[in-house]
C-alpha cells in the first residue's frame, strides 16, 4: 500500500522522518482519462481539505497508526486554487508549501496551470510589504472610515484603483507584482490606489453612491496625498461583485471612468438576487446585461473580462456581458483563466488586462 505515496515520488516509510523530510505538497501525477491525481499531506491530527470556490471539503484518511494524513484529489487540467487544512477548531495552512495567501491558505497550481509571471510565492508567515502613502477616508456619503494606501509603481501615472483593495494587499501582494510589470516593460507607470471594501454586498450593488463618493471625495483626497496621479485616466479593477460594481461604474460615470478590468464579475446579480434561492438563476446577464441592450455609447471605453474557465454557472451571464458591451461599441478583450472563483486564478489577468486598458 505505501506504493500510493511512491507513485508521488516520496520515499521510505508514511509516518517516517525521511518521509517527512521529503514532504512537499501539494505533488501532483496524470490522472486516468486526463486531468491530475493531486496528492495533499497533513501531519498530526484529523482534517480534510478546503477549497474555494472549486469544491466541496475531501476528507483526509489516516495512514495506519502514523501522524501522516492524506487525500488524493482528482483534478482537472489547468487549474489553480486556493486551499487550506479545515480540523474541529481551526483553519491552517499547508506547512509543507511554500505558496501562501495570508496567513491561512495556500495555493495549489497542477503542473499545466499557466505561470504567473511577476507575483512571487510568499509563505504564510511572511510580512507582505505595504505601500509607504496611506490615509483616513471618512466619507460622508457612505459612513465609516477606512484606510486607502496609495503607490506609484514606476513613478506614477494614470491611476488603477483597486477594489477589495485589502485582498490585494494583505493575501496577494499586488504592489510587488506591478512594480514588476512596470519594471519589465509590459506596462506603463501607474498609480495603485488599493480601496477596501466595508460591506461589500451593499457597496457593490448598482448604486451610485460609492461612485459619486469615489469622485467627489476619495480622489480629491489621493490628490492630496503628494503621490504623483494622472487623474484625467482612471482604470477600475474589480472581482466577483467588485466586477459588478467596476462595470456600472464604467456605464454611469463615463466621464469618471476610461477602462475597466473585470475579474469574473458578478453579472446575475439584479436587485432582488439576494432574495432568490438560487442567485445565479435568474435572468442571464442581470441588470447590467438589461442596461447595455439600451445601448448605451460605450466608445472610447476599453474593457477587459476574465472568468475562471471552471466557474461553469458564471460562463452564461459573463459570456452575454461581454458581447452585449462589444455590440454597445466598447473595446473588449475576453480571456478566460484557469481557476474556479478565485482570486489565485485572477492574479495574472489582473496584470494583464490593466496594462490592456491602458493601451
Amino acid at each position: 500500500m505505501a506504493d500510493i505515496f511512491a507513485r508521488f515520488g516520496f520515499p521510505g516509510e508514511p509516518g517516517t522522518d525521511e518521509f517527512w523530510a521529503a514532504a512537499g505538497t501539494p505533488t501532483s501525477i496524470s490522472g486516468d482519462g486526463g486531468g491530475w491525481t493531486t496528492l495533499f499531506l497533513w501531519r498530526g491530527s484529523p482534517a480534510s481539505v478546503g477549497f474555494e470556490s472549486w469544491s466541496e471539503p475531501v476528507p483526509l484518511r489516516r495512514w495506519g497508526d502514523t501522524d501522516c494524513w492524506y487525500a488524493e484529489v482528482v483534478m482537472p487540467a489547468r487549474l489553480r486554487v486556493t486551499y487550506q487544512f479545515l480540523t474541529d477548531d481551526a483553519a491552517y495552512a499547508d506547512p509543507f508549501n511554500p505558496v501562501g495567501a495570508g496567513g491561512d491558505r495556500s495555493i495549489a497550481a497542477t503542473p499545466d496551470a499557466p505561470a504567473q509571471p511577476h507575483w512571487p510565492a510568499i509563505g504564510t508567515n511572511d510580512v507582505l510589504p505595504l505601500p509607504r502613502t496611506r490615509f483616513r477616508w471618512s466619507s460622508d456619503r457612505l459612513g465609516g472610515r477606512r484606510t486607502v494606501r496609495v503607490h506609484p509603481a514606476g513613478g506614477g501615472g494614470p491611476m488603477v484603483l483597486l477594489l477589495d483593495g485589502d485582498d490585494w494587499l494583505y493575501l496577494h501582494p499586488a504592489m510587488t507584482a506591478f512594480d514588476s510589470a512596470v519594471a519589465h516593460g509590459e506596462m506603463p507607470a501607474v498609480t495603485l490606489v488599493f480601496l477596501p471594501a466595508q460591506a461589500r454586498d451593499a457597496e457593490f450593488g448598482c448604486r451610485p453612491e460609492l461612485w459619486e463618493a469615489i469622485r467627489d471625495e476619495l480622489l480629491p483626497l489621493v490628490a492630496e496625498s503628494g503621490v504623483p496621479a494622472d487623474r484625467d485616466r482612471l482604470v477600475v479593477a474589480g472581482q466577483s461583485l467588485g466586477g459588478l460594481s467596476a462595470l456600472y461604474a464604467a456605464l454611469e460615470f463615463p466621464d469618471l471612468v476610461s477602462g475597466v478590468a473585470c475579474q469574473s464579475g458578478s453579472f446575475w446579480w439584479t436587485p432582488d438576487a439576494a432574495d432568490l434561492a438560487d442567485p445565479m438563476g435568474g435572468p442571464v446577464g442581470g441588470a447590467i446585461a438589461a442596461r447595455l441592450r439600451e445601448r448605451p455609447d460605450l466608445s472610447g471605453l476599453r474593457l477587459a473580462f476574465d472568468v475562471g474557465e471552471h466557474e461553469t454557472r458564471m460562463l452564461p451571464h459573463c459570456g452575454l456581458v461581454e458581447t452585449l458591451a462589444e455590440q454597445a461599441g466598447a473595446a473588449v478583450r475576453v480571456s478566460r483563466s484557469a481557476s474556479g472563483h478565485d482570486r489565485a486564478g485572477w492574479r495574472h489577468a489582473l496584470l494583464r488586462d490593466v496594462a490592456w486598458a491602458l493601451a
